[in-house]
């Protein structure tokens, strides 16, 4: 069975490169009815954030994204790591080491002035005689200092690391007992039947510490796959004026977990130059051999058109669901169809489909100046007064058809251009020029708030 895992630190909200990284893994397992795990490495009690912790759940709620099992929390696995810890003490395949802070810092100094690699020099590594008064000892793992550690990567292929280059004896429980990131990764991967490692590169300079302590307690090692990361435009890391922000922030913008998601499978992975994928087509053609192995480059505009598909595509009463996120009730409205289906081309998020509404539904204060001395001509009100003795005594008015035909009528008769009525109309319903057809906006006010809209410009702009 394949089993994946997803392991934030809760330190800070969950970003974009991770996200990326939960959804790779996701989709792996789910292709192959395997498991998805979450795992909240919480050992820097520190850092620690609950808050950090409830957000990352907060966003896979709302992305979809269902672990499968219980939580793992590393901070309640202490006596866990301690028995391994243990066990690799009483095997001598770890030792306790006494050098003090003071000679570490004099170590250092001496090999970065010597050009040297800095490193623990492996003082206690064989130590045999009496410890020294007063100083608390870490915990070191004996690591191989020569030959090679491979790791064999799904991605990059095998990647070779030269023991001498890379490793010292490095600690894996500190003075305080509390145990070190490399430890206890690698038991609970191995604890929690983690087959498959999905995650981004950024950690593959951790690998072959993590190897060092698979092999040294007789665990299997994993496949790993170790993902690019994600840049801007201009090559570089990405920043939070990027994307590279809470995930949350996502929702509060007005995109769409569907979007999000398609837009996140597409930044280092394809198939062929197919661009919208479903769930369902996620799960049944994502392979992490497929993912590419230079770094993706991040693109609101691709964003932003897949959010705007999406929204497009989406059904009146789904999107009405949606807009309950931003203050926009509209799911007993009379007019809701009409309404959306006028308004939904139009915009890239739900942030921005609801402000449209609103702008609709909201009857003008005020009219942008521009557009009256642009719109309003001559015979503008004239034409304006027309039109609104028309809507005012008709009764059967419901359809956006209903209007277009008076707004014919009054073209026809005055023999005027469509662009005399349409324009001071526009602006008269709108308070502006920009919109959607007025037909529709008339059908969405209803025959007395546009006869209202219509009198209140009249008389502004007489």
């Amino acid at each position: 069975m394949v089993v994946t895992r997803f392991a934030p630190s809760p330190t800070g909200y969950l970003h974009i490169g991770g996200l990326r990284t939960a959804l790779f893994s996701y989709l792996w397992a789910k292709k192959n009815n395997g498991m998805f795990l979450l795992r909240i490495e919480d050992t820097d009690k520190a850092r620690n954030s609950k808050e950090a912790a409830d957000a990352i759940l907060e966003a896979f709620e709302w992305l979809g994204l269902k672990h499968d099992g219980e939580i793992t929390y590393q901070s309640q696995r202490d006596e866990i790591y301690a028995s391994y810890i243990q066990q690799l003490l009483d095997e001598g395949k770890a030792y306790r080491c006494y050098m003090s802070k003071e000679e570490l810092t004099e170590l250092r100094e001496t090999q970065m002035a010597n050009n040297e690699r800095t490193k623990y020099n492996g003082k206690y590594r064989d130590f045999e005689g009496t410890p020294p008064e007063g100083l608390e000892a870490v915990i070191r793992i004996k690591a191989p200092l020569t030959g090679e550690i491979i790791v064999k990567d799904g991605v990059k292929g095998n990647v070779i690391f030269q023991a001498e280059d890379i490793l010292d004896d490095f600690v894996i429980a500190r003075a305080d007992g509390s145990p070190t990131y490399n430890f206890v990764v690698a038991i609970d991967d191995h604890l929690m039947g983690i087959k498959e490692v999905i995650r981004g590169d950024d950690h593959l300079s951790n690998t072959p510490k993590q190897i060092v302590v698979y092999e040294a307690l007789g665990f299997d090692v994993p496949s790993f796959y170790h993902v690019p990361m994600i840049h801007n435009a201009a090559g570089k890391k990405l920043s939070k004026r990027d994307g590279a922000t809470d995930v949350m922030a996502y929702k509060e913008m007005g995109y769409t977990p569907e979007a999000l998601l398609n837009f996140l499978v597409r930044l280092g992975w394809s198939y062929g130059d197919q661009e919208i994928f479903s769930m369902d087509e996620m799960k049944e053609l994502f392979n992490p051999k497929d993912i590419n192995k230079s770094a993706s480059i991040y693109n609101t505009e691709k964003l932003d058109w897949l959010n705007s598909h999406y929204i497009k595509n989406f059904s009146n009463t789904k999107l009405a669901e949606l807009l309950t996120d931003y203050d926009l009730i509209l799911t007993s409205h009379d007019k809701k169809e009409i309404l959306l289906d006028a308004l939904k081309e139009r915009a890239k998020t739900l942030k921005d489909l609801a402000e449209l509404i609103k702008e609709i539904l909201a009857t003008p204060t005020s009219y942008d100046a521009q557009a009256v001395k642009k719109a309003f001509k001559a015979d503008s009100i004239d034409v304006l007064t027309a039109f609104n003795a028309k809507v005012s005594a008709s009764s059967e008015l419901h359809l956006p058809s209903d209007y277009h035909h008076l707004m014919e009528e009054v073209v026809n008769e005055m023999e005027i251009g469509f662009g005399k009525i349409g324009n001071p109309l526009r602006v008269a319903l709108l308070g502006k020029m920009s919109g959607p057809g007025l037909d529709s906006v008339m059908a969405i006010l209803g025959k007395n708030e546009t006869v209202l809209r219509i009198t209140n410009a009249i008389t502004a702009n007489s």
